[in-house]
């Protein structure tokens, strides 16, 4: 049997009877809960809580949704303004969570759930359509192979399931620890496909401390247990640094292993990341400034920033590091006067500004209301 075709069987068996052993202990918020029906709680399976990380208005994607409990939970943040939508293979998990859909609608007071069948490793293919292309050729010996797969890469590039650039954040429960080996390098490039400019990335899942032996591999309820396919923890944030991810992070770790097996520990960690925007670097004479406590940090586009120093930054880096997840390490200064037009970024990695170009600058995040004395 397959990874993938033991995972569909485990978790269907989920989706009827609750399983005890493939949760992790979570706190969840209570005051949201509440809202759930009891069946979708008792019928999750997961190791974090990503929701928190969820923003009002936010359009938010849930890799390997379940039965829904963290796409309700997150549409009771993202409010009217916002969608929620969650993606899973597995027809019995999807069964249950849109099973509650017009009844958490009226809860919440609008429409704003929706659960769609995928891969996530592929999130422009749309599995139900492809069920219904085979089903609509059902009378045929088998599907023309290169007609079946000229009508998926039609489909995916007309009709995509999730579109490119078009959610802004990407969370998921324990779920791309399911996924096999071979197709994780495309399943983080499809995160990154599908976000915006800005975009941010909230992925609790379950990591090993050293690399997981090859005799644990093999094991198929430890696979779809969430321990066999875990990723080492070094290879999972280099995961998202090699899409191009930035201010890749563990934001949340846990502190006790939640299995050890073999003198492997296994624990859960939340994963943040951000996608940069895609405009280019110009120089308009933005200088931002690192506060400390360390004597230097280096960003994931290899510029170094030395504690104190007045450091020319894009226009671009400026925005990323004085808005973005970072805003709290640095004070930006923005150009009393912008250099217009600007020139195409070309400075040398290290260049300061000199004070004399940054008096009269707007400064940014610079603490006590930004300016005068505390």
């Amino acid at each position: 049997m397959s990874i993938e075709q033991n995972v569909r069987e485990r978790y269907s068996t989920a989706a009827q009877t609750a399983q005890a052993e493939l949760c992790c202990p979570v706190d969840y918020d209570t005051h949201l809960l509440k809202l759930l029906p009891a069946e979708i709680v008792e019928k999750d399976y997961g190791c974090g809580d990503p929701s928190r990380y969820v923003r009002a208005g936010d359009t938010v994607l849930d890799l390997g949704s379940g039965g829904g409990k963290i796409c309700y939970l997150a549409a009771q943040i993202v409010g009217n303004g916002g969608w929620v939508i969650g993606v899973d293979m597995n027809d019995d998990m999807l069964a249950l969570a849109r099973k509650y859909q017009p009844e958490m609608a009226q809860r919440l007071g609008s429409e704003r759930v929706r659960f769609v069948k995928g891969y996530i490793q592929d999130l422009a293919l749309d599995l139900e359509a492809t069920e219904d292309y085979l089903r609509a050729h059902a009378m045929q010996t088998a599907p023309d192979p290169e007609e079946f797969k000229a009508f998926q890469d039609e489909q995916r590039r007309t009709r995509p399931l999730i579109p490119n650039a078009s959610v802004d954040l990407v969370v998921s429960n324990c779920v791309l620890n399911l996924v096999n080996e071979a197709d994780r390098r495309q399943m983080v490039r499809e995160i990154y496909r599908v976000l915006k400019p800005g975009g941010r990335v909230a992925i609790s899942d379950i990591v090993s401390d050293e690399p997981v032996p090859p005799t644990l591999k093999t094991d198929a309820d430890l696979w779809s247990g969430c321990v066999a396919g875990a990723f080492q923890e070094q290879a999972f944030l280099r995961a998202f640094t090699d899409a191009g991810f930035l201010a890749v992070s563990y934001d949340k770790w846990g502190a006790q292993p939640w299995r050890t097996i073999r003198g492997v520990e296994f624990r859960a960690v939340t994963l943040t990341a951000v996608r940069g925007e895609n405009v280019p670097c110009l120089d308009y004479g933005h200088a931002v400034i690192y506060r400390g406590p360390y004597a230097s940090v280096t960003d994931d586009e290899g510029h170094v920033y030395p504690r104190g120093e007045r450091m020319a930054a894009c226009e671009r880096t400026f925005r990323f590091l004085t808005e973005g997840p970072l805003k709290d390490n640095f004070i930006g200064i923005a150009p009393a006067v912008r250099r217009e037009p600007p020139t195409t970024w070309c400075l040398p990695n290290g260049t300061r500004r000199p004070v004399t170009e940054t008096k009269g600058g707007t400064y940014a995040a610079a603490g006590c209301g930004g300016g005068g004395c505390c």
